[in-house]
């Protein structure tokens, strides 16, 4: 069997950002699996808090330089790299100069939810598809982490099921406690669409919040992960919406943990 390849998609990564506990699975997480010999990309977003000297992120010019479009909006994507310290592993950085250069994540100074967090992820994720083409390069597995990046499966069963770099591409999808309270607008299905995707398709976002968007990444999802501690409330939405897609992570143990992911991938790869 060649190698497989994973592409991991998440908000935050060690050492670069760490909000929550996604940082520190996504820093170990491929670690590991390339150790396992799998091939490994890693994209999140270029957020303000990044200090771009003292990581020596630069831009990728090949890649950069693609519309993307949000709703009637095109704004341009930038790409930039940088690598882990220590790590035989590289970050390839979504940027945009109305997106990114804030200097806080999802919230003002205020603690008020940003009311373009929508388009904020919607960039994040088409943009994650495109740097992959412009990359070249097929993953066999995008494992998609919390609720920024739940579109890239709905995408990769719709406008990009025809792309031959995707026709084989499965989608995990991993849920963690990072929920908010925000509502967004009855724009949303607006900025969502692209080729192949209408409101039926969209359904499971009708409520056009954090669960909405948990919701659709579940629906597009091949494999949902059902990480530890998750809460009470979590627990029913996935019950009722992953069905027999949900597969619940518990190790402590690392090595455990991540021979647990190991059989995932491969099983999903056939």
């Amino acid at each position: 069997m060649s190698k497989l390849r994973i592409l991991y998609v998440a908000n935050e990564i060690n050492p670069f950002l760490e909000t929550s506990e996604v940082a520190n699975f996504v820093r170990a997480l491929p670690a590991a699996m390339q150790e396992m010999g799998m091939e490994i990309r890693i994209l999140v977003p270029r957020f303000g808090l990044i200090n771009e000297r003292r990581n020596r992120l630069h831009e990728v010019v090949r890649l950069s330089g693609i519309n993307i479009s949000v709703g009637e909006e095109e704004k341009p994507l930038i790409i930039k790299v940088a690598s882990i310290p220590n790590a035989r592993l590289q970050v390839y950085f979504i940027d945009n100069d109305d997106y990114f250069q804030r200097k806080s994540v999802f919230h003002d100074k205020q603690e008020r939810f940003y009311d373009d967090n929508d388009e904020r992820a919607i960039f994040f994720c088409k943009g994650v598809l495109e740097t992959v083409k412009k990359l070249g390069w097929a993953p066999d597995i995008v494992h998609c982490n919390d609720w920024m990046t739940s579109l890239i499966p709905l995408y990769l069963k719709t406008t990009y099921k025809k792309e031959p770099l995707f026709k084989d591409t499965k989608s995990v999808f991993a849920i963690y406690n990072t929920g908010f309270n925000h509502k967004f607008g009855d724009d949303l299905f607006e900025k969502v669409k692209m080729v192949d995707i209408d409101d039926k398709v969209l359904a499971p976002l009708a409520t056009k919040d954090y669960e909405g968007f948990l919701k659709i990444g579940m629906e597009y999802a091949d494999v949902v992960i059902k990480n530890k501690d998750i809460s009470e409330d979590l627990s029913k939405v996935i019950e009722e919406c992953s069905k027999d897609k949900k597969c619940e992570i518990n190790s402590e143990e690392e090595e455990k943990l991540f021979e647990s992911y190991y059989n995932i991938y491969t099983e999903l790869a056939g």
